[in-house]
């Protein structure tokens, strides 16, 4: 997808808006020039009263040209109500419009994308760029056409008034627009490298601020004071070049409106005392004649003029910075989604949770070449089995379980949940029959009750408090001054790393998935209580599969088969004691925690 055919998508959408809008704002710009005539009147008319003195005549003339200005500004109000109202309605629509299709891009890309990319980076498109798309819709739209139209017709009726004048300062007018042209190439190139620098300035505070904890914790605010202002100081630098050059532009036009200024009123001036004294002055073989009102007329049609000038330089700025944006965004827009239904992907339907690997490897995307985080897992997990699965740290616990999400693509005939291969299940079917406690138990900044009913908003309060019994949170809640519409925090925040795994577990029991995955879900809550999540589980989930990667051994020691990753290597799986016979990892895990807890109890 190209820019241009994006956007034009957009502009033929809302075609009838833009036009409207435009013919009224050309409306509006005709009417304007007309005041030049009113004005042109008016002053001959304050001329002769000088000369003559006032009478019934001049007074009715004044009058009436009074009652023609009123009715041309009421024209001109209502035109630009009209204008404003069709442009910027369109422009703030399809910004809204470009949202929408980048938060629904955001969703459909996989982790890898985001291995690559920054979440404030990503924020950065949806802020500062779409907003610099609508005001180029917007107001880049209005200034376009103003520079286009109201210097055509200004123009032409300077040249029908005093077309020998109008000569004389054309030739500067000129060098605005091409001294623009050549702005846009450097405004571009500085627009680019102010967007990246804001991007590294979004990075390091969105990362500051999600882990402010620790950085008050380690007394490191001087510290992190000390990086922002570096990161800051760039971002600054980046500013201040991109103002230094529309600036030095919006200098130079200004400097070329006065110069202009100053030969008509100068030499306006001049042409109108030649014309009294009757010693006209002749430019381009043509005698020049000027009145009072034909001056005020002139410098009114140029002062006119100042407008789309002026806007013909900051649409040259603005569309620089719009194209890069837009460019950026498209970009996003255009990144390829690895995951995806492949051609001919079939819908889980009464999905009983088997779940079998065939000679399964697997790498990340970013990793180096040869390094699988498994490696030649082969075994099958039959329907309504509870599975516990534990290994040393990095043995690829996490990433067994991710690949049943499908967050990432695996090899074709290696992963199957009930015998169907796991890339030819549709993604929104797979993701519907698991339901998954991901280890940092993310919580929205809402209630508890909306947090656990996450699934299916017109859950019920008693579903959700039977959900938070079987996660062994209930009497929590109830502990809390608003019970169950008491508000998480961000993230979460307010509440214990316990409460937040298990309202985390509370939402995933609710789904009723035919597979649930626990990922370390149980490790910040006592033995009691775990050994209540785990009962619960067992009674309640019979028939459902269930898989409990844990750090602690008594987490799984009771389940129905226990499966030991090492370094990526199925090692065994096989209950609690048929590992204490076969698994030296299993072994040493018991040996080790036991040996803990004996000092533990020691030392009390």
């Amino acid at each position: 997808m190209k820019p241009r055919k994006y956007m034009f998508s957009f502009y033929k959408r809302f075609s009838l808006f833009f036009l409207f809008g435009i013919a009224a704002l050309i409306a509006v710009d005709w009417i304007q020039i007309r005041l030049s005539s009113e004005i042109n009147e008016v002053v001959q008319a304050f001329t002769t009263a000088i000369d003559t003195g006032w009478n019934d005549t001049l007074r009715d003339c004044v009058f009436d040209i009074v009652r023609r200005v009123f009715i041309i500004g009421a024209c001109m109000l209502l035109g630009r109500i009209l204008w404003r109202i069709s442009i910027f309605y369109a422009s703030h629509k399809i910004e809204s419009l470009i949202r929408r299709d980048m938060f629904i891009k955001a969703e459909k890309l996989s982790l890898t994308y985001y291995r690559e990319n920054k979440v404030g980076t990503v924020m950065a498109w949806f802020t500062n760029d779409l907003e610099t798309i609508e005001e180029y819709l917007g107001w880049g739209t209005i200034m376009f056409i103003d520079a286009i139209f109201l210097t055509i017709f200004a123009f032409v009726k300077m040249f029908m008034a005093q077309w020998q004048l109008s000569l004389v300062v054309l030739f500067p007018l000129l060098l605005i627009i091409v001294w623009g042209f050549l702005v846009e190439t450097f405004s571009s190139i500085r627009w680019m490298e102010r967007q990246n620098s804001y991007d590294a300035l979004y990075d390091f505070t969105q990362e500051n601020f999600t882990g402010i904890r620790v950085i008050k914790a380690f007394v490191k605010e001087n510290q992190q004071l000390f990086a922002f202002r570096k990161v800051a100081e760039r971002s600054q630098d980046a500013n201040f070049k991109m103002g230094h050059l529309s600036a030095i532009f919006s200098i130079s036009i200004e400097l070329i409106i006065a110069f202009i200024a100053v030969i008509i009123l100068g030499g306006g001036g001049y042409l109108i005392y030649k014309t009294l004294t009757g010693n006209q002055i002749s430019l381009f073989g043509h005698p020049v004649t000027m009145t009072n009102g034909d001056l005020a007329e002139f410098f009114y049609l140029f002062d006119a003029l100042i407008w789309p000038l002026i806007a013909m330089g900051q649409i040259i700025s603005m569309h620089s910075r719009y194209r890069t944006s837009l460019k950026r965004i498209v970009n996003f827009l255009n990144a390829p989604e690895d995951i995806k239904d492949e051609e001919g992907a079939v819908t889980l339907v009464n999905a009983k949770g088997e779940i079998t690997f065939k000679d399964f490897s697997f790498a990340y995307p970013d990793e180096e070449d040869g390094h699988n985080s498994l490696k030649d897992v082969s075994l099958t997990i039959h329907p309504g089995e509870k599975i516990g699965i534990v290994g040393k740290i990095g043995c690829g616990k996490t990433t067994f379980v991710n690949i049943l999400l499908r967050l990432y693509n695996v090899k074709e005939g290696t992963v199957f949940i009930d015998g169907v291969d796991l890339m030819k299940i549709k993604v929104s079917s797979l993701r519907d029959n698991v339901s998954y406690v991901p280890q940092d138990n993310f919580l929205f900044g809402d209630t508890i009750n909306n947090n656990i009913a996450f699934y299916d908003t017109k859950t019920s309060l008693e579903e959700v408090k039977a959900a938070a019994k079987f996660a062994g949170v209930d009497r929590d809640i109830s502990e809390f001054k608003d019970n169950y519409q008491t508000i998480a925090g961000e993230r979460g925040i307010t509440l214990s790393g316990g409460q937040k795994q298990r309202i985390s577990i509370a939402r995933a029991y609710l789904k009723k998935a035919p597979i649930l995955i626990l990922d370390d879900s149980v490790s910040a809550v006592d033995i009691k209580t775990e050994e209540e999540i785990l009962n619960n589980i067992r009674n309640e989930r019979k028939d459902q599969t269930t898989l409990v990667v844990a750090s602690r051994v008594s987490t799984v020691n009771k389940l129905d088969r226990i499966l030991v990753f090492n370094e990526g290597r199925v090692e065994a799986f096989a209950s609690h004691n048929e590992l204490m016979k076969i698994s030296p990892t299993y072994k040493k895990m018991v040996t080790l925690q036991e040996l803990e807890r004996e000092i533990q109890e020691g030392g009390k």
